[in-house]
């Protein structure tokens, strides 16, 4: 499943976007909406973006897990090394080391995502705060050029900002550079 990014410019624009989209097949559900107007959002009942896509609270997630995944490693090796529990501690203290700093790193990693504007929504931040509406339309295999036509031809005004693939990777910048270096 792709996700499809839209600016449009007003909220009548977007009821009309919204309207269109499900008049081609796209459900509800696979259409939210970034704005700094949540009232009028709900007046014209548009599906406001969730709190997992506006804030980076999985992404930070992955990678404290990763961070104390890897620190609980050294820990335990630093254990191993150093016997500061005596010659033979068994096994579990170790396996017990790594699984607590893997998840304080899962802890920290989401507090601090929290607390964090989503980075793929971070570049439409200034776009959202003048006014304008971020759609983030959740396509279907086999409906991404339907909707694509479809906004083209019935809403100009609108803007097609990136296109994206609805997977949580917390790497996966590296990967996004790398192709769009390919397309060039």
């Amino acid at each position: 499943m792709k996700c499809m990014y839209y600016l449009a410019p007003s909220l009548v624009s977007s009821q009309k976007i919204s309207d269109d989209l499900h008049d081609i097949g796209i459900a509800d559900w696979l259409i939210h909406v970034v704005s700094k107007d949540e009232a009028g959002l709900k007046k014209e009942q548009l599906h406001s973006s969730n709190w997992f896509e506006t804030h980076d609270l999985i992404r930070d997630g992955f990678i404290g897990a990763n961070l104390g995944f890897i620190a609980g490693v050294l820990l335990a090796g630093a254990i191993m090394l150093f016997k500061p529990f005596g010659d033979d501690p068994p096994g579990v203290v170790y396996f017990f080391v790594v699984v607590v700093a893997t998840l304080f790193g899962a802890w920290v990693g989401g507090l601090i995502g929290m607390d964090s504007e989503n980075r793929k929504i971070r570049r439409f931040h200034d776009d959202i705060e003048a006014g304008k509406y971020l759609f983030l339309i959740y396509a279907p295999k086999g409906h991404g050029e339907k909707i694509k036509e479809m906004m083209g031809q019935r809403h100009p005004e609108a803007r097609h900002v990136a296109t994206d693939r609805h997977f949580i990777n917390p790497f996966s910048r590296v990967r996004r550079r790398r192709r769009a270096a390919e397309q060039r």
